[in-house]
C-alpha cells in the first residue's frame, strides 16, 4: 500500500464543526488520528535517541581516558567502537530518515487538504444570508487560514513537541544516572522555562488572532475593490479605494507590530534562559567530578546534553510560539466559518419527484425575521406549462418569493409545493435540480464556454451542448471566441463573471445552461432587463425555445416583455394586489394599467417601477 495514502485527504467530516477549539482541532482531523499517532511515535524515538547520543559520547570519552593515548583502539574497546558507528552512520540516520517520511509524506500533504475540504464543504452549505454578510475574498482567506493553521499544528506538534518532550525525558534520564544533584539542577531550569512560555504564549495567541483577522480584512477589501474594478474606474473611485485598502493595511500593520514587539520580547527573554542551561549542567558535573563523583565522560555527556537543550530550546519554544499564533488563527477563522447560518434537509427528506411542474403556495409569509418587509400570506399557484409574468416595484417581495420557491430561505408561515410535494420535506439539491433560473446578472465562471454551459447539466454529452447553445443562438459567437492563452471556441475562457462577453452573449450561454438542464420550471429573473431593446428583440426566438413546455415564472420590470405571458401577477407592499392577463390588467385600470402607461408614455416613474 501507498504510504502516502494512509490518510485519506477527502474524507467527508461527521456533522456540523463544533465551535470550541479542541473540539473544532478534533472535528478537522477526524480520520487522520492512526497515521498521525504513527508518524509522534517516530519523532518521539529520534527525540530520545538524542539522550543516546550524548551517552554513548560518554562512554567514548570514558574509554578514550580509560585507555590512554595509545590503547582505545585495542580489542576491548571493539564492540563500543562499532556499536558507536552503526549508531551514527545506520540507526540514527534510519529513524531520522522514517520520521521524516511520515510527516512530508503521510501528514502533511493530505492534512491540508482534508482540513480544507471539510471547511469548503461545510461552507458551501451555509445559506445565502451568510455570503450576503461578508466580503467573498475574507470567507476564502478564512477557509485557507484556518486549514493552514491546523496542518501547521498538527505537523509542528509532530515534528517538534514530541520529539523534545521525549528529548526531555531522555535527558532527565541520563542527568539522573550521573547524580540526582544535576538533575534537580536541571528541573529548576525546566520550571523557569515553562514559567515563561505560560507567560508569553497565552498573549501570543491572542495578538495573532487579532493579526488574522486584521489580515483577512486587507484580503475582502482588495478582493472587493478587484472585483468591482469597472465601477471604480467608471466612478474615479482609485483614490478612494486606495484610502480603504490602505486604512485595513494600517490596522493589519498595527496588529503585526503588537505581535511583533510580545515576540522580540519572547527571544530576548528566552536566549537568555537559554544561557544559563549549560553554567547549571556543564559547572555541577565539573564540581562534581572534582569531588571524584563523576567522570570525565559525564562533564562530556551532561556538556552535550546542556549545549543539545539550550539550542533545542530556542527551536522549540519559537515553534510553540507559531503554534499559539497558528492556534489564534484558528480560533479566528473558527468563529467565521462555524455558525450555523444554514438549511439543512430533513432528515428523511427524499428527492423531488418533478414531472409536471406545478406550483402551489399557500399563505406563505416571510420578513427575514424583522416586523416588516418581504412577502405576506401569499396564495398563488403555477399550473403545468403555464407562463406567469410577475410584476412589482422594488421590494414589493419578488426576488423574495423566489428565493423562498427555490428554498434559499425557510418560510415562517405557510408553504410550497411542487407537484404536491411540500419543498420542506425534500432535498434541497432535488429541488434545485428542477428548477432552471435565468438572472438579470449572469453568473459565469472563469472557465471555458463549454464549461460554463455544460453547468446546467455537467453529465451532458458534446452533442446535447451544442444542441442547446445551437437553440439559445450562441454558438456561432462561441466558435469565434478565444482568449489570452489561445484557446478557442468552447474551450475558451470567458474571464471572471464573464467579463469578456458582451450583454447579450452572456445572457445567451445562461439560456443554453437553462435549455441543457431541462428542468420542469424556469424562472426568468429580469433576464433582459440589461440588454438594449434590439439585443433584447433578437434573443425573444432563444427564450421561446427555453420556454418550450415548461412552468415559468417571468419577473419583469419592461413590462413589454411579459404581454404575451398567460397570466401576470402584480405584487406590491408584498402582497399580491392584482391578477390576469395583460388585457385584463389594462381593462381593469388599477396599478399595473398606470405601470403601462407610464412605460408606454415612454418615461418611467422611478418612484412607481422601481
Amino acid at each position: 500500500m501507498n504510504i502516502a495514502n494512509w490518510i485519506n485527504a477527502f474524507r467527508p467530516a461527521e456533522g456540523p464543526p463544533p465551535q470550541t477549539l479542541w473540539a473544532f482541532m478534533g472535528w478537522c482531523l477526524s480520520g487522520a488520528w492512526p497515521a498521525m499517532g504513527l508518524a509522534a511515535f517516530l519523532s518521539a524515538f529520534a527525540g530520545a535517541m538524542e539522550a543516546g547520543t550524548a551517552l554513548i559520547l560518554g562512554w567514548v570519552i570514558d574509554a578514550t581516558v580509560a585507555s590512554g593515548p595509545d590503547g582505545f583502539f585495542d580489542g576491548g574497546n571493539l564492540a563500543l567502537i562499532v556499536g558507536s558507528v552503526a549508531f551514527f552512520l545506520l540507526a540514527r540516520p534510519l529513524l531520522f530518515g522514517l520520521s521524516a517520511a511520515s510527516n512530508a509524506i503521510i501528514v502533511q500533504p493530505n492534512v491540508n487538504p482534508l482540513v480544507l475540504s471539510r471547511l469548503h464543504r461545510w461552507t458551501l452549505g451555509q445559506n445565502v444570508g451568510f455570503f450576503d454578510d461578508d466580503f467573498a475574498g475574507r470567507i476564502a482567506q478564512k477557509q485557507m487560514q484556518a486549514a493552514r493553521a491546523v496542518t501547521d499544528v498538527a505537523t509542528e506538534v509532530i515534528n517538534v513537541v514530541a520529539f523534545a518532550l521525549a528529548s526531555l525525558i531522555g535527558s532527565m534520564a541520563l542527568l539522573l544516572a550521573i547524580d540526582w544533584r544535576v538533575t534537580v539542577g536541571f528541573g529548576i531550569w525546566l520550571v523557569g522555562y515553562f514559567a515563561l512560555i505560560n507567560w508569553f504564549l497565552p498573549r501570543i495567541r491572542t495578538r495573532s488572532a487579532a493579526r488574522a483577522g486584521a489580515r483577512a480584512m486587507v484580503s475582502g477589501q482588495v478582493v472587493d475593490t478587484i472585483t468591482n474594478i469597472k465601477t471604480v474606474k467608471l466612478f474615479a473611485h482609485d483614490d478612494h479605494e486606495d484610502r480603504a485598502a490602505l486604512g485595513a493595511m494600517q490596522s493589519f500593520r498595527g496588529r503585526s507590530l503588537d505581535f511583533g514587539y510580545l515576540a522580540a520580547g519572547f527571544r530576548f527573554a528566552l536566549m537568555s534562559l537559554a544561557g544559563l542551561l549549560p553554567v547549571l549542567l556543564i559547572g555541577g558535573t565539573i564540581l562534581l567530578w572534582q569531588r571524584g563523583m563523576a567522570s570525565e565522560g559525564d562533564i562530556v555527556a551532561a556538556g552535550a546534553i546542556a549545549i543539545r537543550i539550550a539550542q533545542m530550546t530556542g527551536w522549540v519554544s519559537f515553534t510553540l510560539m507559531a503554534i499559539y499564533a497558528n492556534i489564534g488563527e484558528i480560533e479566528d477563522g473558527m468563529q467565521t466559518l462555524t455558525p450555523r447560518n444554514r438549511l439543512e434537509d430533513d432528515a428523511a427528506a427524499k428527492d423531488l419527484d418533478a414531472q409536471r411542474g406545478e406550483v402551489a403556495i399557500s399563505g406563505l409569509s416571510f420578513a427575514y425575521g424583522r416586523d416588516a418587509g418581504g412577502i405576506d400570506n401569499i396564495d398563488l399557484v403555477l399550473k403545468p406549462g403555464e407562463k406567469m409574468g410577475l410584476v412589482g416595484a422594488s421590494g414589493a417581495g419578488k426576488s423574495t418569493l423566489v428565493a423562498l420557491l427555490l428554498r434559499l430561505y425557510e418560510a415562517e408561515e405557510g408553504q410550497i409545493e411542487i407537484d404536491g410535494q411540500d419543498i420542506r420535506s425534500v432535498t434541497q439539491d432535488s429541488l434545485r435540480r428542477s428548477i432552471a433560473m435565468v438572472t438579470q446578472e449572469t453568473a459565469m465562471f472563469n472557465r471555458s464556454a463549454r464549461d460554463n454551459i455544460l453547468y446546467g447539466r455537467p453529465d451532458a454529452d458534446e452533442a446535447a451542448m451544442i444542441a442547446a447553445a445551437r437553440k439559445a443562438e450562441a454558438h456561432e459567437f462561441i466558435l469565434d471566441l478565444e482568449d489570452h492563452k489561445g484557446r478557442t471556441g468552447y474551450d475558451a475562457h470567458l474571464g471572471e463573471r464573464g467579463v469578456k462577453l458582451s450583454g447579450g452573449q452572456r445572457q445567451r450561454i445562461a439560456l443554453a445552461r437553462a435549455i441543457i438542464k431541462d428542468a420542469p420550471i424556469l424562472i426568468l429573473d429580469e433576464a433582459t432587463s440589461a440588454l438594449d431593446s434590439e439585443v433584447e428583440a433578437s434573443i425573444q426566438s432563444a427564450l421561446e425555445r427555453v420556454m418550450e413546455g415548461k412552468t415559468v415564472l417571468a419577473i419583469a420590470h419592461r413590462l413589454s416583455t411579459l404581454k404575451e405571458m398567460d397570466r401576470i401577477v402584480l405584487m406590491d407592499a408584498g402582497r399580491i394586489v392584482e391578477q390576469g392577463t395583460h388585457e385584463q390588467l389594462l381593462e381593469k385600470g388599477g396599478l399595473y394599467a398606470r405601470y403601462w402607461d407610464r412605460q408606454s408614455g415612454g418615461f418611467l416613474d422611478v418612484k412607481a417601477a422601481e
